[in-house]
């Protein structure tokens, strides 16, 4: 098989009819960005919009711009949108708070609803993947500790297997932070609506990155985080969505007065929003909001030209090239390609891990303006590099340029100097 080469990368530019969506982006000069999968680069709109809401909504109109501005329906106006992306329907979604508290959120109302139904006292486990993403183990941990129930823990390919009579939630993120790899959400909730369990999934990785139907693929919850795929800035307020035939029967356990059916009644009683609005607990974050809506709609920019659909599909190219190019350029060099080859089971990023210097080498990178990340391994889980590919703004001859760059620090042995193996808070 013949790689391109760079003018061949170019000529793949020059042919990509999303090309143009790269504009509505700020990318500093020479700068090859490959960490979208953890902070999206920055919308050009957002700026001027912030502004617009800090100097005229927040500096002329003041309390009135909670109705004069449409302040109060942010949470809805900007969760119909993201529910656009992941295949659910208007009024589902709501944006509010943060992953980990959304995550809080629906594993409570899940857990209720488990213990509601008959026969089911003798189901107190909630099953996830070992590699799931910290935060969601930790929160899993703390509410099977306050309820009474286990977190236990699967490698993916045995998480079938352990969906048993004990069972109570199925937790998962939908594409792997480490591997990259993507789990099938339509198999995967079946296999848990037959065990007896609910389906509960972080869209933390896929949202705005891979096409998703909630709905159609059996998912009972799902939240995300706004600030990764959705380039809604750094912190951004994160989105939950729960099944309509789950929404109204249980409080979430954060029941603050936006989730109440009349916030502005001022009862000292709670009484639960229908649907999803329940699932609100306080003030919206109106700036951090507005900068949410800007991110989103750099995605649904995308409608015109294909929509997810194409997206998707210029994902797989980039994330194929690269790990194509990287095995041709860097071979001897120790590197192993841990996601998925096949295009079904691979999100938006491309993963590797070496057994000496992953850290030190992403940091020579990044001195060379190519942006991933690093994550550390323990246990059995290996060090990881990883590389983040949004459709949006990546270029094919970004590809290119980032794998020379990564066989030039290997060839060098350029890695290996001191201020590189310095290590940093944030990796």
């Amino acid at each position: 098989m013949t790689l391109p080469d760079r003018p061949a990368a170019l000529a793949l530019d020059a042919a990509d009819p999303l090309a143009p969506l790269r504009a509505q982006f700020e990318i500093p000069p020479g700068l090859i960005y490959l960490d979208g999968n953890s902070l999206g680069v920055l919308p050009r709109a957002t700026a001027a919009r912030v502004q617009q809401v800090v100097q005229q909504e927040w500096g002329q109109g003041l309390i009135g711009s909670w109705n004069s501005a449409g302040w109060m329906a942010l949470p809805q106006r900007v969760g119909d949108k993201i529910a656009r992306l992941v295949g659910v329907g208007e009024g589902e979604m709501v944006c509010a708070d943060s992953t980990s508290i959304n995550l809080y959120k629906v594993l409570a109302a899940a857990l209720s609803i488990v213990q509601a139904d008959a026969g089911a006292a003798s189901r107190r486990v909630v099953l996830s993947e070992r590699s799931n993403f910290p935060t969601d183990l930790y929160i899993a941990e703390a509410i099977c500790r306050e309820r009474g129930f286990t977190l236990e823990l699967a490698e993916a390919d045995g998480i079938p297997a352990r969906l048993d009579a004990r069972v109570a939630v199925l937790m998962l993120t939908h594409v792997n932070y480490r591997s990259g790899r993507m789990h099938d959400m339509a198999a995967l909730s079946a296999a848990a609506h037959a065990a007896g369990a609910l389906a509960v999934w972080d869209l933390a990785h896929s949202a705005g990155a891979v096409p998703l139907a909630l709905a159609r693929d059996g998912a009972d919850f799902a939240i995300g985080c706004g600030y990764k795929y959705l380039n809604g800035g750094p912190g951004a307020p994160a989105f939950v969505w729960v099944h309509p035939r789950h929404a109204g029967r249980f409080w979430q356990p954060l029941a603050g007065w936006m989730g109440h059916a009349a916030p502005f009644e001022f009862t000292p009683e709670y009484r639960p929003a229908a649907g999803i609005a329940r699932y609100l607990c306080g003030t919206p974050a109106v700036l951090a909001m507005a900068a949410l809506e800007c991110g989103v709609d750099t995605v649904l920019a995308a409608e015109p030209l294909g929509g997810m659909a194409a997206l998707r599909a210029k994902s797989l190219a980039l994330t194929t090239l690269f790990a194509e190019l990287v095995e041709a350029r860097c071979a001897g060099h120790g590197l192993s390609l841990v996601s998925p080859r096949e295009a079904d089971r691979r999100g938006s990023q491309v993963c590797l891990t070496r057994t000496e210097g992953g850290y030190a080498i992403m940091q020579a990178l990044i001195a060379r303006g190519v942006v991933g990340d690093f994550r550390a391994g323990s246990g059995a889980l290996p060090d990881i590099l990883r590389f983040g590919f949004t459709p949006l703004y990546t270029r094919f001859v970004d590809v290119f340029d980032a794998v020379e760059h990564l066989h030039q620090v290997l060839l060098t042995g350029e890695w290996r100097r001191p201020e590189f193996n310095r290590r940093q808070a944030v990796t």
